[in-house]
């Protein structure tokens, strides 16, 4: 798989590191799939960076054409204008299909190019009405950590530009490598919730009513054939229904069945990644309850199918999908 860096100046050391991170280390000792990074830009020429660190490009623009996926990171200053010559490749790769994801203010770089006019867009909650005002033809989402909208992925700040480029990875190499990645980095393989969890500042709960909460989280991980309900995870935490989501939500920053149904799309993946079980099979153990019910979520969730993930993740032999048999000039 090949993913391009685009690099100019102002854009954040932070986010250029976690794309590196992420996609620039050889793990395949540890089944990762191999990938090509490269750090494109308009001309060879070093670009600073803050902190008195530098990047060099070694690709010009015109390598975004073999791309399968264009990596636009954030900026210093949000309101940095892009080089002409980077909209124009970016407005190009996004006509030919290319997927692009811009990590926390690189929304700002691709409304710059357009790409975010009459799309729904997330960035760091900080920035949310800079965006708006600057860029009114984006509809702004306050407090997704990403989203995607036609092609193009945009994200929340810093750390959820962690979880953007784990979850392309996740979609494209299957959970194991994305899973695998992030044990690497010491980091979750995906991380539930928004970013209101971190605009908030709820009082801290008693220790207890932490304790209960992980517990129960911990039961419904172990049980996730049963047919959960916010009643019924309450009255094992010993709360009442609706304290019990209060608390929840102030924990994890979404709701218990947003929660559950996470963590049942994640179990799915992986049966459907490392077993033969028939669909109905997985949708039971995962407590989905039916095939179709489980279809549905991965339809919301994942703009996918269980079939045709199984097809595209199951014991795949070349799992990024990509002919490597193309020399890299």
């Amino acid at each position: 798989m090949r993913i391009a860096l685009v690099a100019f100046p102002g854009i954040r050391a932070f986010d250029v590191s976690v794309i590196t991170e992420v996609w620039g280390v050889d793990r395949t000792d540890r089944g990762v799939p191999a990938f090509d990074l490269r750090r494109t830009a308009a001309d060879p020429a070093p670009i600073p960076l803050r902190g008195g660190l530098g990047l060099t490009p070694d690709r010009t623009l015109a390598w975004l054409s073999r791309a399968d996926l264009i990596v636009v990171p954030g900026l210093d200053d949000h309101l940095t204008p892009a080089p002409a010559p980077v909209l124009d490749a970016l407005r190009l790769a996004h006509r030919r299909g290319t997927p692009i994801a811009a990590l926390c203010g690189g929304a700002f770089t691709l409304a710059q190019a357009g790409l975010l006019d009459g799309r729904r867009a997330v960035t760091h909650w900080n920035l949310t009405e800079l965006l708006r005002t600057h860029h009114p033809r984006v509809t702004v989402v306050p407090d997704a950590l990403f989203l995607h909208d036609d092609n193009i992925w945009t994200s929340a700040g810093t750390a959820a530009g962690i979880d953007l480029c784990l979850h392309l990875v996740r979609t494209t190499q299957g959970a194991e490598a994305a899973a695998a990645i992030a044990r690497s980095m010491v980091t979750a393989p995906f991380r539930t919730g928004t970013q209101a969890q971190f605009i908030e500042q709820p009082t801290p709960h008693a220790d207890r009513d932490a304790d209960a909460l992980a517990s129960v989280r911990a039961h419904a991980l172990t049980h996730l054939a049963q047919p959960h309900t916010v009643a019924t995870l309450a009255a094992r935490a010993g709360m009442s229904p609706r304290s019990f989501a209060r608390h929840f939500q102030a924990t994890t920053g979404t709701t218990p069945l947003r929660w559950l149904i996470t963590q049942r799309i994640a179990a799915a993946q992986k049966l459907l990644e490392r077993t033969d079980h028939p669909l109905p099979e997985v949708a039971r153990r995962t407590g989905f309850g039916s095939e179709i019910t489980m279809r549905q979520h991965f339809a919301a969730h994942l703009s996918t199918s269980p079939h045709a993930y199984r097809q595209a993740f199951h014991e795949a032999p070349n799992r990024t999908g990509v002919d490597t048999s193309r020399a890299d000039p």
